[in-house]
């Protein structure tokens, strides 16, 4: 099966975030995911909260990589399961915090768990590689935000 990967550098500020949620939108369009569709805002959102706890917590670059089955005008570019990964240089691996009701952070991997199909985290070189997957079905996604799945992989 082709892929179609594509990534891009993040340098660990925080303002990078904001260019990681435009730059990952202006890609959705290749893979067949409409901007304005609910499984495109999922990304994003997971997106914004791997590539924020890269560059906030650890202070070290990262890369941030879509994978998409079948790739731009390919069979099977409707389906399958679209991978987000972030690697960053910091081999400390990453931890759930409790958010407090009132605490403005710490609720990030509870997000990820939530939203995504499976997610997991793995030692790479010198650093880690976060990932989460999502499946593509034929069916909708407008009741993605009522029923989350979570399955927690740790490869």
């Amino acid at each position: 099966m082709q892929v179609l990967q594509m990534q891009m550098e993040v340098r660990a500020d925080p303002a990078e975030v904001g260019r990681a949620r435009r730059w990952a939108r202006s890609r959705l369009a290749c893979s067949g995911i409409g901007v304005d569709e609910p499984l495109a805002e999922t990304l994003i959102l997971l997106i914004s909260e791997l590539v924020t706890n890269a560059v906030v917590h650890t202070g070290c670059p990262a890369v941030l990589r879509m994978l998409f089955p079948g790739g731009a005008g390919m069979p099977g570019a409707c389906g399958g399961t679209v991978r987000v990964e972030v690697a960053d240089i910091s081999a400390r691996p990453p931890r759930r915090r409790c958010a407090g009701g009132e605490d403005t952070g710490g609720r990030g991997l509870e997000l990820v768990d939530g939203l995504a199909d499976r997610w997991g985290w793995q030692a790479e070189g010198s650093g880690k590689r976060i990932w989460c997957e999502v499946d593509r079905g034929s069916s909708s996604w407008a009741g993605a935000f009522d029923a989350p799945r979570a399955v927690i992989n740790r490869a």
